[in-house]
């Protein structure tokens, strides 16, 4: 792999030595005054093209064709067709966006890729696939010269410790609810079903015998303690954290039926990791939204 560099250096030296020869063979300066002419300017580099541009940063389009390239690929390994998936392009570019936001983020707080860390990675990854001529072909063969690969590593890296610092800052602890529920197929039933518990009916026994959510039934309905974002039906979750220990709700409507709710306690407690992650999951989704709210985010290609 270090060849083709070798060779490319040698190539440089020998041109800008080959230009110094030259302006030494040309004509001897006359003797005579004269007017100094102008130095001609140099060329102006053509500018790369861009796929987008985040807040002042270049997203090169190389770059993008380079990931939709290797999306499309892995895709194909799985046995996927990529033309199946929609409006994958927008996808793909929207996800180095987001990392190009991440590591903007982690810039503003003072980190920075660790450069013995990058190396260390690149190694071993030059390991893993069989030294450095294997290393080369799988640079390659993934759309990557070395330069590039190590700048899109040290980007990840920034967007990976602003992931990190983000989950951070989740507290561990949150206010949750225990409650429990019944469902059923039709508002005159959960009605019934109401009015029988405020009259003094036990709610656990009319789950039992009544609610069409197998995962809860036998447990009397019982949801155990959950925070905000945990449960799939956002309408109960809603009600639940909207009533005190021992209110019974409303009927409430979701795409499952109708709902009847309790709260039975409400308490700051401990998340569990499941919780906690999706907690950190959503902290991260929730900044990567409000910086591209505030961000200046200029697209520059059509997507198909």
């Amino acid at each position: 792999m270090k060849k083709p560099r070798h060779r490319w250096t040698i190539l440089l030296a020998s041109v800008l030595w080959l230009a110094s020869c030259t302006g030494l063979a040309g004509p001897s300066p006359s003797p005579l005054p004269a007017s100094p002419s102008a130095t001609p300017a140099p060329p102006t580099p053509t500018p790369k093209p861009l796929a987008a541009v985040v807040n002042g940063e270049a997203l090169p389009l190389a770059a993008f064709e380079a990931e939709v390239a290797r999306f499309e690929a892995a895709q194909q390994a799985l046995g996927i067709d990529p033309a199946a998936m929609g409006d994958y392009q927008a996808q793909v570019l929207q996800a180095l966006i987001d990392r190009l936001l991440l590591a903007q983020g982690a810039r503003q707080r003072g980190l920075a890729p660790d450069a013995a860390d990058v190396d260390s990675r690149m190694e071993t990854l030059a390991e893993q696939v069989g030294g450095n001529e294997a290393m080369g072909a799988w640079l390659a063969a993934n759309g990557y010269n070395l330069e590039d690969f190590k700048a899109a590593l040290e980007l990840e890296t920034l967007a990976a410790q602003m992931v990190s610092v983000l989950a951070s800052e989740v507290p561990e602890q949150a206010e949750q609810v225990h409650a429990r529920h019944i469902l059923v197929a039709s508002q005159e039933e959960a009605e019934r079903l109401r009015a029988e518990i405020l009259a003094g009916g036990d709610f656990a026994a009319l789950a039992q015998a009544h609610s069409l959510d197998l995962s809860t039934r036998l447990a009397g309905g019982d949801l155990g303690w959950f925070p905000r974002g945990s449960l799939t039906t956002p309408e109960v979750e809603a009600v639940a954290f909207s009533l005190e220990p021992g209110q019974v709700s409303e009927v409430v409507k979701s795409e499952w039926g109708f709902h009847l709710v309790e709260v039975l306690e409400r308490a700051g407690r401990p998340l569990s990791p499941q919780a906690l992650r999706r907690a950190q999951e959503q902290a991260v989704v929730d900044w990567l939204a409000a910086q591209r709210e505030q961000a200046t985010i200029e697209v520059l290609i059509q997507m198909p």
